[in-house]
Protein backbone atom coordinates (compact mmCIF):
# COMPACT_ATOMS: atom_id res chain seq x y z
CA UNK A 1 0.00 0.00 0.00
CA UNK A 2 2.86 2.61 0.94
CA UNK A 3 5.16 1.35 -2.67
CA UNK A 4 1.09 2.25 -4.65
CA UNK A 5 0.69 5.55 -2.12
CA UNK A 6 4.12 6.77 -3.16
CA UNK A 7 3.46 6.29 -6.90
CA UNK A 8 0.56 8.14 -6.96
CA UNK A 9 1.73 11.19 -5.34
CA UNK A 10 4.72 11.23 -7.57
CA UNK A 11 1.71 11.42 -10.73
CA UNK A 12 0.35 14.00 -8.86
CA UNK A 13 3.21 15.76 -8.52
CA UNK A 14 4.15 15.27 -12.28
CA UNK A 15 0.80 16.31 -12.71
CA UNK A 16 0.93 19.80 -10.98
CA UNK A 17 4.11 20.71 -12.64
CA UNK A 18 2.73 20.28 -16.22
CA UNK A 19 -0.01 22.16 -15.69
CA UNK A 20 2.33 24.53 -14.65
CA UNK A 21 4.47 24.48 -17.30
CA UNK A 22 1.68 24.38 -19.61
CA UNK A 23 0.23 27.64 -18.02
CA UNK A 24 3.57 29.17 -18.68
CA UNK A 25 3.55 28.95 -22.07
CA UNK A 26 0.24 29.59 -22.83
CA UNK A 27 1.84 33.74 -21.88
CA UNK A 28 2.32 35.96 -25.02
CA UNK A 29 4.35 38.93 -22.91
CA UNK A 30 6.30 40.46 -25.63
CA UNK A 31 9.76 40.09 -24.90
CA UNK A 32 12.32 42.81 -24.40
CA UNK A 33 14.49 43.99 -26.78
CA UNK A 34 18.57 43.41 -27.05
CA UNK A 35 20.23 46.27 -25.80
CA UNK A 36 22.77 46.14 -28.25
CA UNK A 37 23.61 44.16 -31.54
CA UNK A 38 25.74 41.84 -29.78
CA UNK A 39 22.97 40.75 -27.57
CA UNK A 40 20.83 40.41 -31.09
CA UNK A 41 22.96 38.09 -32.51
CA UNK A 42 23.55 36.09 -29.11
CA UNK A 43 20.04 35.96 -27.50
CA UNK A 44 21.97 33.65 -24.26
CA UNK A 45 24.06 35.68 -22.42
CA UNK A 46 24.25 34.35 -19.21
CA UNK A 47 27.40 34.04 -17.68
CA UNK A 48 29.31 30.88 -17.39
CA UNK A 49 28.97 31.05 -13.78
CA UNK A 50 25.23 31.19 -14.37
CA UNK A 51 25.32 27.98 -16.44
CA UNK A 52 27.83 25.88 -14.97
CA UNK A 53 26.06 22.70 -12.99
CA UNK A 54 27.50 21.38 -9.84
CA UNK A 55 26.84 18.16 -8.09
CA UNK A 56 25.52 17.91 -4.47
CA UNK A 57 26.60 14.86 -1.99
CA UNK A 58 24.00 14.29 0.74
CA UNK A 59 21.54 11.69 2.60
CA UNK A 60 20.05 10.39 -0.20
CA UNK A 61 22.84 10.39 -2.70
CA UNK A 62 23.48 12.44 -5.42
CA UNK A 63 21.89 15.50 -6.83
CA UNK A 64 22.93 17.56 -9.84
CA UNK A 65 22.21 21.27 -9.84
CA UNK A 66 22.27 23.13 -13.15
CA UNK A 67 22.98 26.78 -11.69
CA UNK A 68 23.16 28.84 -8.57
CA UNK A 69 19.66 28.74 -7.23
CA UNK A 70 17.56 31.62 -7.53
CA UNK A 71 14.30 30.24 -6.10
CA UNK A 72 14.49 27.77 -2.90
CA UNK A 73 12.54 26.19 -0.90
CA UNK A 74 13.06 24.86 2.58
CA UNK A 75 11.85 22.17 4.60
CA UNK A 76 13.32 22.33 7.77
CA UNK A 77 13.35 25.46 10.78
CA UNK A 78 17.53 24.98 10.98
CA UNK A 79 17.90 25.16 7.28
CA UNK A 80 15.41 28.87 7.08
CA UNK A 81 18.25 30.19 9.70
CA UNK A 82 20.94 29.12 7.29
CA UNK A 83 19.96 30.52 4.55
CA UNK A 84 18.86 33.61 5.64
CA UNK A 85 22.09 33.94 7.48
CA UNK A 86 23.73 33.22 4.14
CA UNK A 87 21.58 36.13 2.44
CA UNK A 88 18.94 34.17 1.11
CA UNK A 89 15.18 34.68 1.09
CA UNK A 90 13.55 31.60 0.71
CA UNK A 91 10.36 31.40 -1.77
CA UNK A 92 8.75 28.58 0.65
CA UNK A 93 9.13 27.32 3.78
CA UNK A 94 8.12 25.19 6.53
CA UNK A 95 6.26 27.15 9.34
CA UNK A 96 8.01 27.46 12.34
CA UNK A 97 7.38 25.14 15.05
CA UNK A 98 6.40 28.31 17.37
CA UNK A 99 5.25 31.76 16.20
CA UNK A 100 2.59 32.37 13.60
CA UNK A 101 4.10 31.10 11.00
CA UNK A 102 7.81 32.33 12.29
CA UNK A 103 9.83 33.06 15.29
CA UNK A 104 9.76 35.99 16.79
CA UNK A 105 13.59 36.41 16.19
CA UNK A 106 13.32 35.70 12.04
CA UNK A 107 9.88 37.23 11.66
CA UNK A 108 10.96 40.38 9.88
CA UNK A 109 13.14 38.28 7.49
CA UNK A 110 10.21 36.31 6.18
CA UNK A 111 8.09 38.25 4.78
CA UNK A 112 6.13 37.34 1.58
CA UNK A 113 7.58 33.83 2.48
CA UNK A 114 5.02 31.15 1.63
CA UNK A 115 4.48 28.47 4.07
CA UNK A 116 4.19 24.73 2.73
CA UNK A 117 3.30 22.87 5.30
CA UNK A 118 5.21 21.73 8.72
CA UNK A 119 8.54 19.79 8.96
CA UNK A 120 6.51 16.50 9.46
CA UNK A 121 3.40 17.32 6.98
CA UNK A 122 4.72 19.11 3.94
CA UNK A 123 2.43 20.45 1.24
CA UNK A 124 3.57 18.91 -1.99
CA UNK A 125 0.57 21.12 -4.23
CA UNK A 126 1.97 23.77 -2.83
CA UNK A 127 5.77 23.49 -3.17
CA UNK A 128 4.75 22.08 -6.62
CA UNK A 129 3.15 25.73 -7.47
CA UNK A 130 6.30 27.60 -6.60
CA UNK A 131 8.32 26.16 -9.29
CA UNK A 132 11.31 26.21 -7.06
CA UNK A 133 14.84 25.36 -8.56
CA UNK A 134 15.94 23.64 -5.33
CA UNK A 135 14.47 21.74 -2.57
CA UNK A 136 16.05 21.34 0.50
CA UNK A 137 14.96 19.23 3.43
CA UNK A 138 15.93 16.46 5.70
CA UNK A 139 15.53 12.31 5.45
CA UNK A 140 14.70 12.60 9.27
CA UNK A 141 11.44 14.18 8.56
CA UNK A 142 10.45 13.71 4.73
CA UNK A 143 12.51 10.63 3.43
CA UNK A 144 8.53 9.24 2.26
CA UNK A 145 8.86 12.62 0.32
CA UNK A 146 11.86 12.09 -2.00
CA UNK A 147 10.94 10.78 -4.70
CA UNK A 148 8.20 13.18 -5.50
CA UNK A 149 10.56 16.51 -4.21
CA UNK A 150 12.73 15.76 -6.45
CA UNK A 151 10.11 14.75 -9.64
CA UNK A 152 9.31 19.11 -9.26
CA UNK A 153 13.11 20.27 -8.40
CA UNK A 154 16.57 19.08 -7.64
CA UNK A 155 16.65 18.07 -4.13
CA UNK A 156 19.07 17.55 -1.21
CA UNK A 157 18.37 16.01 2.46
CA UNK A 158 20.64 16.37 5.29
CA UNK A 159 20.55 13.58 7.31
CA UNK A 160 20.13 14.60 11.13
CA UNK A 161 18.51 17.41 12.67
CA UNK A 162 19.86 16.98 16.52
CA UNK A 163 23.40 17.64 17.78
CA UNK A 164 25.90 19.48 15.46
CA UNK A 165 23.79 22.04 13.35
CA UNK A 166 26.93 23.12 11.46
CA UNK A 167 27.51 19.87 9.62
CA UNK A 168 24.00 20.75 8.36
CA UNK A 169 25.10 24.37 7.57
CA UNK A 170 27.48 23.39 5.55
CA UNK A 171 25.87 21.03 3.25
CA UNK A 172 23.14 23.93 2.76
CA UNK A 173 25.73 25.99 1.32
CA UNK A 174 27.24 23.55 -0.96
CA UNK A 175 23.56 23.10 -2.13
CA UNK A 176 23.36 27.13 -2.32
CA UNK A 177 26.46 27.02 -4.25
CA UNK A 178 27.74 29.68 -1.72
CA UNK A 179 30.23 27.31 0.08
CA UNK A 180 32.90 30.41 1.05
CA UNK A 181 29.84 32.83 2.52
CA UNK A 182 29.13 30.13 4.68
CA UNK A 183 32.28 29.40 5.68
CA UNK A 184 32.30 33.26 6.17
CA UNK A 185 28.94 32.74 8.65
CA UNK A 186 30.70 29.58 10.32
CA UNK A 187 34.11 31.27 10.58
CA UNK A 188 32.36 34.73 12.64
CA UNK A 189 30.62 32.47 15.04
CA UNK A 190 33.92 30.49 15.70
CA UNK A 191 35.38 33.55 16.76
CA UNK A 192 32.86 34.79 18.54
CA UNK A 193 33.82 31.59 20.29
CA UNK A 194 36.88 32.50 21.00
CA UNK A 195 36.64 35.57 22.55
CA UNK A 196 33.78 34.00 24.70
CA UNK A 197 36.86 31.79 26.26
CA UNK A 198 38.83 34.52 26.80
CA UNK A 199 36.32 36.75 28.40
CA UNK A 200 35.07 34.19 30.39
CA UNK A 201 38.51 32.85 31.78
CA UNK A 202 37.42 30.43 35.02
CA UNK A 203 33.72 30.54 34.06
CA UNK A 204 34.26 27.89 31.99
CA UNK A 205 34.08 25.61 34.52
CA UNK A 206 30.97 26.11 35.67
CA UNK A 207 28.37 23.27 35.33
CA UNK A 208 25.56 24.18 33.40
CA UNK A 209 21.96 22.18 34.03
CA UNK A 210 19.54 22.51 31.03
CA UNK A 211 16.12 21.50 31.58
CA UNK A 212 12.38 21.76 29.52
CA UNK A 213 8.85 21.91 29.89
CA UNK A 214 6.35 20.30 27.68
CA UNK A 215 2.88 20.12 28.10
CA UNK A 216 3.17 15.97 27.76
CA UNK A 217 6.46 15.39 28.76
CA UNK A 218 9.47 16.83 31.33
CA UNK A 219 13.32 16.82 30.24
CA UNK A 220 16.74 17.03 31.59
CA UNK A 221 18.78 17.84 28.15
CA UNK A 222 22.49 16.20 27.52
CA UNK A 223 25.34 16.85 25.54
CA UNK A 224 24.08 16.02 22.02
CA UNK A 225 21.49 18.77 21.83
CA UNK A 226 21.34 22.32 20.12
CA UNK A 227 22.37 23.87 23.56
CA UNK A 228 24.68 21.13 24.89
CA UNK A 229 27.01 21.46 21.56
CA UNK A 230 27.26 24.80 21.93
CA UNK A 231 28.59 24.24 25.61
CA UNK A 232 30.80 21.95 24.74
CA UNK A 233 32.49 24.11 21.72
CA UNK A 234 33.41 27.14 24.51
CA UNK A 235 34.14 25.01 27.04
CA UNK A 236 31.26 24.63 30.00
CA UNK A 237 30.74 21.70 31.99
CA UNK A 238 27.67 19.91 32.60
CA UNK A 239 27.00 18.17 36.24
CA UNK A 240 27.73 14.77 36.46
CA UNK A 241 24.25 13.73 36.19
CA UNK A 242 23.82 15.45 32.42
CA UNK A 243 27.30 14.80 31.21
CA UNK A 244 26.60 12.18 29.03
CA UNK A 245 27.07 11.92 25.41
CA UNK A 246 23.30 11.15 24.61
CA UNK A 247 20.23 13.47 23.85
CA UNK A 248 18.21 13.74 26.91
CA UNK A 249 15.95 12.13 30.06
CA UNK A 250 12.58 11.73 29.18
CA UNK A 251 9.25 11.44 30.86
CA UNK A 252 11.51 12.58 34.18
CA UNK A 253 9.59 12.70 37.48
CA UNK A 254 9.40 14.82 39.87
CA UNK A 255 11.50 12.57 42.04
CA UNK A 256 14.41 13.48 39.72
CA UNK A 257 14.25 17.23 40.24
CA UNK A 258 17.80 16.94 42.03
CA UNK A 259 19.34 15.48 38.84
CA UNK A 260 18.97 19.05 37.84
CA UNK A 261 21.65 20.62 40.55
CA UNK A 262 24.12 22.73 38.80
CA UNK A 263 25.95 26.07 39.43
CA UNK A 264 23.92 27.61 36.74
CA UNK A 265 20.11 26.57 35.70
CA UNK A 266 18.27 27.53 32.04
CA UNK A 267 15.05 26.34 31.74
CA UNK A 268 12.83 26.81 28.83
CA UNK A 269 9.27 25.87 28.14
CA UNK A 270 7.53 24.47 24.72
CA UNK A 271 4.35 26.13 24.91
CA UNK A 272 2.21 26.41 21.55
CA UNK A 273 -0.58 28.36 22.74
CA UNK A 274 -3.37 26.26 24.38
CA UNK A 275 -1.50 27.23 28.32
CA UNK A 276 -0.86 23.71 28.69
CA UNK A 277 3.24 23.55 29.26
CA UNK A 278 2.79 26.77 30.96
CA UNK A 279 1.11 25.29 33.63
CA UNK A 280 3.33 22.45 33.97
CA UNK A 281 6.30 25.24 34.25
CA UNK A 282 4.42 26.43 37.03
CA UNK A 283 3.63 23.54 38.95
CA UNK A 284 6.94 21.77 38.54
CA UNK A 285 8.85 25.95 39.75
CA UNK A 286 6.54 26.10 42.78
CA UNK A 287 7.32 22.18 43.97
CA UNK A 288 9.49 21.98 47.12
CA UNK A 289 12.38 20.04 45.45
CA UNK A 290 12.55 22.58 42.62
CA UNK A 291 13.15 25.00 45.38
CA UNK A 292 15.63 22.87 47.68
CA UNK A 293 17.80 22.64 44.79
CA UNK A 294 20.98 24.87 45.97
CA UNK A 295 20.81 26.23 42.35
CA UNK A 296 17.18 27.38 42.61
CA UNK A 297 18.00 28.92 46.30
CA UNK A 298 21.01 30.88 44.78
CA UNK A 299 19.15 32.75 42.09
CA UNK A 300 20.69 30.70 39.50
CA UNK A 301 18.13 29.26 37.91
CA UNK A 302 16.71 31.26 34.69
CA UNK A 303 14.13 30.84 32.53
CA UNK A 304 15.03 31.16 28.81
CA UNK A 305 13.46 31.14 25.38
CA UNK A 306 12.24 27.57 23.73
CA UNK A 307 12.61 28.75 20.10
CA UNK A 308 16.49 30.16 20.63
CA UNK A 309 18.00 27.22 22.73
CA UNK A 310 15.83 24.59 21.77
CA UNK A 311 13.54 24.45 18.76
CA UNK A 312 14.74 26.77 16.22
CA UNK A 313 18.05 24.62 15.87
CA UNK A 314 20.17 27.52 13.57
CA UNK A 315 22.77 29.75 12.87
CA UNK A 316 20.66 32.74 14.28
CA UNK A 317 19.51 31.05 17.06
CA UNK A 318 22.96 29.93 18.10
CA UNK A 319 24.19 33.64 18.41
CA UNK A 320 21.47 34.53 20.05
CA UNK A 321 22.05 31.98 22.90
CA UNK A 322 25.27 33.31 23.19
CA UNK A 323 23.98 37.03 23.50
CA UNK A 324 21.73 35.04 26.58
CA UNK A 325 25.27 33.88 27.79
CA UNK A 326 27.00 36.91 27.09
CA UNK A 327 24.17 38.45 29.86
CA UNK A 328 24.46 36.31 32.46
CA UNK A 329 28.10 35.62 32.43
CA UNK A 330 30.04 38.73 31.58
CA UNK A 331 26.69 41.04 31.91
CA UNK A 332 26.76 42.41 28.46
Amino acid sequence: MKSKKSYLTLLFVMALMLIALVGCGAKTEPTEAPASKEEAASPDTASDAEVTSYTVEHAMGTTEIAKTPEKVVILTNEGTEALLAMGVKPIGAVKSWLGDPWYEHIQDQMEGVQVVGVESEINLEAIAALQPDLIIGNKMRQEEHYDSLSAIAPTVFSDALRGDWKLNFELYSKALNLEEKGKEVISAFDQRIEGMKTELGDQVNTEISVVRFMASDIRIYYNDTFSGVIFKQIGFKRPPAQDKEEFAAKGVTKERIPEMEGDILFYFTYETGDGDASKIEDEWVKDPLWNNLEVVKAGKAHKVSDAIWNTAGGVIAANLLLDDLEKFFLNK
